[in-house]
């Protein structure tokens, strides 16, 4: 089990807003991506988020276009757990990719605020806010390995005996 503080968004937070679009192609150093992460959400996020901490969001966040630097910034600001009510298709992919776990959990975000802590249990599949306990969908051994290499590169890597 682990504690974790939370930011709270609410819903349709497109990868426009996580990753500004108008730095698409200007930035491509991840530490530089994750300075300007939720720049037009929220301009405290970048400059006061520490690893560890998580996400939580309402319905379809990171929906929109498929660039994958919206994780990355996230990544980079120590981020390793998203929660949300739902997620945009390609960017719950994208994660599991980068070793960015994301978890489905309806209800949540309406019982937190920025600031609060949660504690997870990732082998009970659980959540716990507060007194509340919420179930989590338990991921396929696969993507278990995929999150626990780091990501579906690094997974690679190891099992082709490349290592970065």
């Amino acid at each position: 089990m682990s504690t974790h503080r939370v930011w709270v968004y609410g819903d349709h937070v497109n990868t426009d807003v996580i990753f500004p679009g108008k730095f698409t192609y200007t930035l491509k150093d991840p530490q530089a991506m994750a300075d300007v992460a939720l720049q037009d959400l929220d301009p405290t996020f970048a400059s006061e988020v520490q690893e560890g901490d998580v996400i939580v969001a309402g319905r379809n966040w990171g929906c929109g276009s498929s660039r994958e630097q919206a994780v990355t910034a996230l990544k980079y600001n120590g981020i390793r757990i998203i929660i949300a009510e739902s997620f945009g298709g390609l960017y719950f992919r994208n994660c599991i990719n980068q070793g960015v776990h994301p978890i489905v959990c309806p209800g949540l975000v309406a019982h937190l605020q920025t600031g609060d802590t949660i504690e997870i249990d990732l082998e009970e599949n659980a959540i716990i806010a507060g007194n509340t306990v919420y179930r989590i969908p338990s991921l396929s051994s696969t993507v278990q390995a995929i999150l626990q290499a780091g990501g579906l590169v690094p997974m690679l890597q190891r099992r082709t005996g490349r290592l970065a």
